[in-house]
């Protein structure tokens, strides 16, 4: 866990450890939303950048007898 500091303009950095872990980029646009209490920062991945993420995934389904094709 890392703290950080809320200037007075009421930014912060996030940590390079965090930011690498998360891959996120100089200019990348973020969500913010407050949930819980909680103040979360989500990255916004492009369509585009997520081809081949999930190559090599397990995309079989086992079906129910009853929900046949």
């Amino acid at each position: 866990m890392a703290a950080v500091t809320v200037s007075p303009k009421f930014q912060v950095v996030i940590p390079r450890e965090v930011r690498e872990a998360a891959r996120i980029k100089a200019g990348q646009k973020m969500d913010i939303i407050f949930f819980n209490g909680q103040i979360r920062i989500i990255p916004i991945t492009r369509l585009g950048e997520l081809k081949g993420r999930f190559r090599g995934i397990d995309t079989t389904i086992e079906r129910e007898e009853d929900r046949e094709l």
